[in-house]
This record gives C-alpha cells, sequence and structure tokens, in this order.
C-alpha cells in the first residue's frame, strides 16, 4: 500500500479530524480511521464490513464491476486454462509463478504429505456414520493439531512452512475420508503416482475390489474447481481465519474456523443450495412458476446462484466452469437428466430475460459447479467440503501472509450498542 498527500476531513461535535488516505496499487482509496476513536471520541459504523478494508493485503484483488478476479496481478481465466491447482497455490503462497525446478520441488512436497496420521482414522469413527462431512471436517481438520505437533509454533518461520504444505497436501485425504466414512466404504489411501486432482477422486470413488481409472476429462473438470474456489479475497471464512488467527491460534484451529463460516448456505454451501433448488423445480414446465416467485418481491424465495455479492457483471470464474461443465456432461453423455434440464433452461432465462440482464443475475461458479460435482456422482453433501478442501491453499496464504504482517494486531471490532444503560442489582424477593 502506497501513502500519499490524500487526507479527508470530518467534522465532529464542531472538531475537524484530518484523517490520511491510503491509494492502493488497485481499487478505491481507503480512508485510515485507525485513530479516529482517539481524536474524534466515535466508532464507525459498517454491519457486515462491506465499506471496510481489515488488513493490508498482496493476494487477490477483485473488480466486481469489470467481473474481474486476479491472484497476484494474473487472471483467473488465464490461470484456470493454462495453469494448474498446485501451480496457484505455488503463486498464491509465494508471490510468483515457480520456476519448472520449483514447481516440481512444491509439487514433491505436497505429494509426501498427503496421507495423515494412521491414529486420526479412529478419530472419524468417533462420528454418527450419518454425520454430515462438513461437521467432520471441523472436528478432523481441528484435531491436526494434536496430531502434528512440530508445525503448530506460529513464530516460527519453517513451522509455519510446515504446517501449510501439510494443510494442502491432507485436507484431500480428509475430505475423501469423510466422505467413503459417511457412505460405510474403507478409507482409500493416497497414490504418490497420482496428480491432486486424480488423486481425490480415486480416493472418493475406487474400492479395493477393482482397479479405478481417473478419467482425464474428470480430473481436468475437478482440478478447475479447485483452481476457481482457491482464494477470493477478504470473504466470509478468510476473515474468519485471519480474526481467529489475530489471536495467535495453531494454524490447524484457523482453517478450522474457516470451513465452519464456509458451512454457512450464503457462503460455501451455496452450489449445494442451487441443486437442491433444482431438484425442487424439478421438471422443465415449472420453471415459469419459480420465475414469477423470483420476481415478486413480496415472495422470500430467491433463486440460488444467480448474481452474487461482489460480481456486479458476470462471475469470471463461472465462464470457465460452463466450459468444463459442457465437457463433463457431454462425456457422461446425462443429457436426459431432469436436473440438468432444468439448470440449462434456468441457464438460458438468466442470460436472455430482461428482468435478469437489467439486474445482471447471471448464473455464478457455484451455478455450474453444482450441476459438474453432481454428474460426477458427488451427493450434495460433498459440495461445500470440496469448496473448503479448494479454499484451503487461500486460507493458508492469507495466514502466512497476516502471521508475517509487522502491523498485526489482535481482531476487536466494536459494536453500535443499543441495550440498557447502567442499572442496579435488585434482589429477587424485590422484583
Amino acid at each position: 500500500m502506497t501513502d500519499t498527500t490524500k487526507s479527508a476531513t470530518i467534522t465532529i461535535n464542531n472538531q475537524q479530524i484530518d484523517l490520511p488516505v491510503h491509494s492502493p496499487t488497485a481499487g478505491p482509496d481507503v480512508v485510515d480511521i485507525g485513530k479516529l476513536y482517539a481524536q474524534g471520541g466515535v466508532f464507525t459504523y459498517d454491519p457486515g464490513f462491506t465499506s471496510t478494508a481489515s488488513c493490508q493485503s498482496a493476494i487477490t484483488f477483485i473488480d466486481g464491476d469489470k467481473g474481474e478476479l486476479l491472484h497476484r496481478g494474473y487472471p483467473i481465466d488465464q490461470l484456470a486454462e493454462k495453469s494448474h491447482y498446485l501451480e496457484v497455490c505455488y503463486l498464491l503462497m509465494y508471490g510468483e509463478l515457480p520456476s519448472a525446478n520449483a514447481l516440481e520441488d512444491f509439487e514433491a512436497r505436497v505429494t509426501r504429505h498427503t496421507m495423515v496420521h494412521e491414529q486420526m482414522h479412529n478419530f472419524f469413527r468417533g462420528f454418527r456414520r450419518d454425520a454430515h462431512p462438513m461437521a467432520t471436517m471441523v472436528g478432523v481438520v481441528g484435531a491436526m493439531s494434536a496430531f502434528y505437533h512440530d508445525s503448530t509454533d506460529i513464530n516460527d518461520p519453517w513451522q509455519r512452512e510446515v504446517a501449510a504444505i501439510r494443510l494442502i497436501a491432507k485436507v484431500p485425504t480428509i475430505a475423501a475420508m469423510a466422505y467413503k466414512y459417511s457412505v460405510g466404504q474403507p478409507f482409500v489411501y493416497p497414490r504418490n503416482d497420482l496428480d491432486y486432482a486424480s488423486n481425490f477422486l480415486r480416493m472418493c470413488f475406487s474400492v479395493p475390489a477393482e482397479e479405478y481409472e481417473v478419467n482425464p476429462i474428470l480430473s481436468r473438470a475437478m482440478d478447475r474447481i479447485f483452481t476457481l474456489h482457491a482464494d477470493h479475497e477478504q470473504n466470509a471464512s478468510t476473515s474468519t481465519v485471519r480474526l481467529a488467527s489475530s489471536s495467535g491460534a495453531n494454524p490447524f484451529a484457523c482453517v478450522a474456523a474457516g470451513i465452519a463460516c464456509l458451512w454457512g448456505p450464503a457462503h460455501g454451501g451455496a452450489n449445494q443450495a442451487c441443486l437442491e433448488m433444482l431438484r425442487e423445480i424439478g421438471t422443465v414446465d415449472r420453471i415459469p412458476e419459480f420465475i414469477a416467485r423470483a420476481k415478486d418481491k413480496n415472495d422470500p424465495f430467491r433463486l440460488m446462484s444467480f448474481g452474487h455479492r461482489v460480481y456486479k457483471n458476470f462471475d469470471p470464474r463461472a465462464k470457465v466452469m460452463k466450459q468444463s461443465a459442457d465437457e463433463v456432461l457431454g462425456l457422461l453423455g446425462i443429457e436426459d437428466n431432469d436436473t440438468l434440464k432444468v439448470a440449462m433452461e434456468l441457464e438460458k432465462i438468466a442470460l436472455e430475460d430482461p428482468y435478469f440482464v437489467e439486474k445482471k443475475l447471471y448464473p455464478n461458479v457455484d451455478f455450474y459447479s453444482g450441476i459438474i460435482l453432481d454428474a460426477m456422482g458427488f451427493p450434495t453433501s460433498m459440495f461445500t467440503p470440496i469448496f473448503a478442501l479448494a479454499r484451503t491453499v487461500g486460507w493458508v496464504s492469507q495466514w502466512k501472509e497476516q502471521i508475517a504482517d509487522p502491523a498485526l494486531k489482535i481482531g476487536r471490532p466494536r459494536q453500535l450498542y443499543t441495550g440498557e444503560t447502567f442499572r442496579d442489582y435488585v434482589d429477587v424477593e424485590n422484583r
């Protein structure tokens, strides 16, 4: 962030207070209110922190009006087309695209850490058979700190590095184990001869009774899902990880907190909610009924995965995800599926109907990712764990950046208090 000579002046009770204004490398200027309370005795009020920059970061930038997503300056569509997930992981963590040797070393380090401690298998068995995989992941990822004591000292740069690699490597194994446990099948160990996405698919869908061959189109589609969800600036779960980290919590606890936040249907659960909505609609002939409800301001129903909180234009990730969806559906030949027919008709309406076009309610990344994951055979309960798997590198990168920031201080939001003022305690017999 570059300081400039710009400033903003606010008048409070006839007192003028000058506030510095910072100019970032991209995005709007930022008014620094860090000393506003000390100088003016007031707080600011910003529900949802929609106008508040809580940190400095050089990792990801989003321009919602342009529909632009940059990782370290590289546009997401180029990364999704030309790169792959582990290379994007390297970019997010270290700031630059790796050389061939650096990438080979990084991939080898991740691959060598994909197995989890054998005693963690017993931890899984403490959950009910019908436990949601996200509940399992919150518990097991948080419990990693009980198994990997040599990478919990956040003040040791080497331990931070080891923890980062372990999380990127082991969360796919944990997610696959959560899935296997939920369907009553034996855990499948990772294989070092497979790439990241193929390894995950094999751990989810192979069984000991027969060999499992990973289709390269499905593997590429899964890799793209990982890449497109790798990081998304200061979203709710990333902010949760940063807030937990500000207290000095270990990295496994911080990422578990992020997973818990991601679970919400307004965040990581959106693609699951979208598919459930498509199934609720059921058939194409019922679409007009639901479109009418979506346009009715007095009806609480809304179309899931259309439009986006940040993007006021087309979600740049959705363009790439649509291409993957077309490839996967073409490969699997499931065009006769009713849910898919509903999805395709809804997509057409959203791109042509003046109501949706005017309000820019385009299909977002969750719309297409849910269709792809369903076509692959994943139950809706696994959609958010897969999102968590992909977002782990973003959380880890943001965590590493924050820990290294000399300006780090524990997060402590203020409040607009509306409760009772001081009153004396009254003994129970006198109430």
